[in-house]
């Protein structure tokens, strides 16, 4: 791109057709979005209307390639805990979408040890900080969830790029997923 340093209405121009293509840029890139378990358990779950509505809301913006979605190894064993036919049901639902699908890995592993030690949480939420890091560790710009206490809470999210930062990752947003849907006028 031609950066014209005079003055004049030339320099504004050359400016703002930068600034607009970065803003292309940016936008235009698909943003990776982590998949948490509760999200995708809650494609069925008619004691929560909203939640549900909204869940299947967003499953319907994956079809728009608007996002990639990313769901691991650890999602599935999760999932793998529901009862019949809830679990079927989920499947076919996850079946529906293009995903990114991720393994976890002894980095992603050695970061999710690095969460338990600087206490983001406690032992017994083992699998949700391993979630976390996988979404980190492959670069996901947001992870969903629908877990207001482990995942989209504050301190949580703070503690979480604070290690990020000290580890050399980089921050990820923790959001439940009606913040991802389009805005309905």
């Amino acid at each position: 791109m031609d950066f014209d340093v005079g003055i004049g209405r030339k320099e504004k121009r050359t400016v703002n057709n930068c600034m607009v293509y970065c803003f292309q840029v940016i936008t235009m890139r698909k943003q990776k979005v982590y998949i948490d378990t509760s999200v995708i358990s809650h494609l069925q779950a008619a004691d929560v209307p909203d939640k549900e509505k909204d869940t299947k809301l967003l499953w319907a913006e994956f079809g728009f390639d608007r996002f990639v979605p990313v769901i691991s190894d650890v999602t599935f064993s999760e999932l793998e805990q529901c009862a019949e036919p809830k679990k079927s049901y989920l499947c076919d639902r996850i079946e529906e979408i293009e995903y990114t699908f991720v393994e976890e890995t002894a980095e992603a592993i050695e970061l999710s040890e690095q969460y338990l030690k600087q206490g983001v949480l406690s032992a017994k939420r083992r699998d949700d900080l391993r979630q976390i890091a996988m979404a980190t560790v492959n670069q996901c710009d947001y992870i969903v969830s629908w877990n207001f206490k482990h995942f989209v809470n504050i301190n949580v999210i703070n503690r979480v790029n604070a290690v990020n930062k000290l580890n050399g990752y980089g921050d990820v947003l923790i959001l439940p997923p009606t913040m991802l849907l389009e805005a309905e006028d």
